[in-house]
């Protein structure tokens, strides 16, 4: 790790965490649709919408403390860029949550609880290693670990298209297919956010 010779400014660090933290709260809610009832959808998808307006408020609020900080942890480039994954990893959980409140499904596989349990545990890796962007430390483990995570939400997504192909009809088919694909997309957005950070690591070690 280089050596830093100057105080930092976490505060950039500190709203990523606050960032990654808005995935924990929107997998919360989106666990809760998976079991709701459909008249209850509304006011889980405006909690949904009010999460993902947080986020872009984080973002925008990161975006003026590198403006005006003199020192930062890491490169401004790279705040950013962590900064957008995650707020985008954000909207597509928002947009999981618009496609159950539009579609109403009334029984959604348990393929779907079991990639948002991943989901889950990856926003929770995904807080602790902003926290730890400062120093650089035991962030290897947290991309092997975001690596395998994203490997078992592979394999259950195949399998639950390959349930949705054998046991629903077309029209069925395309709406759960919609939401199996979103939720798939988080998942590939929250392993982005790590393999950018095994970057970082590499160019700052």
């Amino acid at each position: 790790m280089k050596l830093r010779l100057f105080p930092q400014d976490t505060a950039g660090l500190d709203l990523l965490s606050r960032t990654a933290g808005q995935l924990l709260d929107g997998t919360a809610v989106l666990a809760e649709m998976l079991g709701a009832d459909p008249d209850g959808f509304d006011r889980l998808v405006e909690d949904m919408h009010r999460i993902e307006a947080e986020a872009t408020d984080l973002h925008f609020a990161l975006m003026t403390q590198m403006r005006t900080s003199f020192i930062n942890p890491l490169p401004r480039e790279d705040l950013y860029e962590l900064s957008l994954l995650l707020l985008t990893a954000v909207e597509r959980l928002d947009g999981a949550a618009e496609i159950i409140g539009l579609y109403r499904p009334a029984k959604l596989s348990r393929r779907a609880a079991e990639v948002l349990e991943v989901i889950n545990r990856q926003s929770e890796l995904t807080v602790a290693a902003m926290r730890r962007l400062a120093s650089l430390q035991d962030l290897e483990e947290y991309w092997i670990e975001m690596l395998r995570l994203t490997k078992r939400a592979e394999r259950t997504h195949r399998m639950w298209v390959a349930e949705m192909l054998q046991d629903l009809k077309p029209a069925a088919y395309a709406r759960h297919r919609d939401l199996a694909d979103q939720l798939a997309s988080v998942v590939s957005g929250l392993r982005s956010t790590a393999t950018y950070v095994g970057g970082v690591l590499v160019r700052e070690s």
